[in-house]
């Protein structure tokens, strides 16, 4: 026995020299001893210094977004809104194109733009910053005002990246819809069209405050068809709002209350994108079947928000209710649950062209502040962004300039469709609110003002 352990030991000596390859490492170490040494490193020592270098570059990304707020919200309090307003502008989705002649088309423009390593070699100018209008947004003197009124932030977007070459993308993302960004021409989807909405995302990080968020659908049977459709829409529109710091679930009614996931029966998860997702398959997967009857949907909901207190955002606190209307009366609920505090934000979404049991759910928004009418999927978007408006507002009429660090995400470079690479990306954004005397009490937010960092200059800090 002896004998056998012995040389049962040599053999795992062997093996661990020749798989550890702590051999060939003794080896190299002596071929190269001579001009090496070793060096004590104080790890502490390391980790405090790539803290403080983290700490500045990041402080200097905040500094460019505090200009940017202060720059919008003077100049705002200086612009008086013209109803009539008219100006000439490029299109730049047509920079530097010519017709079948050669010659520049009219609304293009031509521009000097150079590759820059900072925004991923794309064809950039430094010397201006463009507007953005998703196709669904259509409040012409609105967005004319406002453009004109940003126009302020170009001085601020160059100096800011003349003092801090690192930074990446700018911006401007208006309540009303555009996006001004700096700097770079913004190029449209396979369809020719372009449908990003800056109002989503870090805006809406950057404008409310945390929340918890119950979505209540009716599943009942006169939901069937386009009223069906255009529910799931509005939920999927509603999930696209939420972000890592909300709390969210989703309840389906006809005769009876389910959870579109048992799994989270009774509580609150947090809205990061794989719970959302998951929400979105669930959905999709919706049958109407019965009679409507929302009471008791409304008491579960009511009793999930009143038992997660302490456990969920520890802020705002909603219940969106999505409904063709309803036959029953459910005040009593109200007055159980909500009543006089009305603690809780119940936002309701009238569904269909008819009204025919529209009452009772008018009666929601006339005790609760907020009700829209959605009868065709083209509404749901600027529908459902108005109760970031009605969320936003404690935060406006306070001037909280919180500024919000957004989870790591991949860009790909702003949706440019010739970027051979996509970036992990964060954002740092802050609100921009109206500070004119006549407005201060209603609470009116302006948009967000935000940059993007990318991972990789924070990694170029880290010591190897």
């Amino acid at each position: 026995v002896q004998q056998w352990a012995a040389s049962f030991g040599k053999e795992i000596a062997a093996l661990s020299n020749r798989y550890s390859g702590a051999k060939l490492l003794q080896k190299k170490y002596k071929d190269v001893e001579g001009v090496v040494k070793m060096e004590e490193v104080n790890g502490e020592e390391l980790v405090k210094k790539f803290a403080e270098e983290m700490e500045e570059m990041l402080g200097r990304k905040m500094k460019s977004v505090k200009r940017l707020a202060e720059a919008a919200e003077d100049a705002d309090l200086g612009h008086e809104y013209n109803e009539t307003l008219e100006f000439d502008y490029f299109n730049s989705l047509l920079i530097n194109t010519v017709d079948e002649e050669g010659n520049p088309i009219p609304l293009g423009g031509e521009f000097l733009l150079e590759k820059n390593e900072h925004f991923n070699k794309l064809p950039v100018s430094t010397q201006q910053s463009n507007i953005q209008v998703p196709t669904n947004v259509y409040n012409r003197p609105d967005i004319l005002n406002g453009v004109y009124m940003s126009e302020a932030l170009n001085d601020i977007f160059i100096d800011n990246f003349q003092k801090d070459p690192t930074l990446t993308w700018q911006y401007f993302g208006s309540a009303t819809g555009f996006f001004r960004l700096y700097p770079i021409q913004w190029i449209p989807d396979e369809n020719g069209v372009v449908t990003f909405d800056c109002r989503n995302r870090n805006y809406i990080q950057a404008a409310t405050s945390p929340k918890d968020v119950i979505i209540v659908v009716d599943v009942s049977g006169s939901m069937k068809g386009l009223r069906l459709t255009i529910a799931k829409h509005t939920i999927n529109t509603i999930l696209d709002t939420l972000g890592e710091n909300d709390f969210v679930n989703i309840i389906a009614y006809s005769d009876y209350v389910r959870y579109v996931e048992p799994c989270f029966k009774g509580m609150l998860v947090q809205a990061d994108l794989d719970n959302r997702e998951h929400f979105k398959l669930l959905v999709d997967e919706l049958q109407v079947r019965g009679e409507g009857k929302v009471k008791k949907a409304m008491k579960e909901s009511f009793k999930v928000l009143n038992e997660v207190l302490g456990q969920g955002s520890l802020c705002n606190q909603a219940i969106m209710l999505i409904t063709d209307g309803a036959m029953e009366d459910f005040k009593d609920v109200f007055e159980e649950f909500n009543f006089p505090e009305r603690r809780v934000r119940v936002f309701t979404y009238l569904i269909g062209r008819e009204m025919t049991f529209a009452e009772n759910v008018k009666w929601i928004a006339c005790n609760n502040k907020y009700y829209t009418h959605v009868s065709t999927l083209a509404d749901v978007q600027e529908n459902v962004m108005e109760y970031l408006h009605v969320l936003s507002r404690p935060m406006v009429i306070n001037h909280d300039h919180d500024i919000i660090w957004t989870e790591a995400y991949m860009d790909s470079v702003l949706f440019n469709t010739h970027a051979q690479s996509l970036l992990l990306m964060t954002s740092v954004a802050m609100p921009v609110f109206s500070k004119k005397e006549e407005t201060l009490s209603h609470g009116i937010l302006l948009g967000v003002v935000g940059t993007d960092v990318a991972l990789r200059e924070l990694m170029k800090l880290a010591p190897r």
